[in-house]
């Protein structure tokens, strides 16, 4: 059984330590072989298009939902990209 590739486009917003979210984007992308875009980033909100297997994008959702120990993550929105 194979997972479809698909493409979602997910706003995380809260406070964000720029730096440390995107360390954990790419590092959890790779881990999850995801590929990433970060469309946008900066200490109120983080953009990022993410294409792969649809059962991976909803790990990274969770995965990133957690934040690095400094950010806090208050709502996340998807859209299809």
């Amino acid at each position: 059984m194979t997972d479809q590739t698909t493409e979602t486009t997910f706003r995380f917003s809260g406070r964000l330590c720029a730096p440390s979210f995107r360390a954990l984007a790419e590092n959890r992308a790779a881990r999850l072989a995801l590929q990433i875009d970060i469309l946008a980033l900066d200490e109120q909100a983080a953009q990022i298009r993410v294409r792969g297997p649809q059962a991976l994008i909803g790990a990274f959702e969770m995965a990133l939902s957690l934040g690095p120990y400094d950010c806090m993550i208050f709502d996340i929105t998807t859209c299809p990209a």
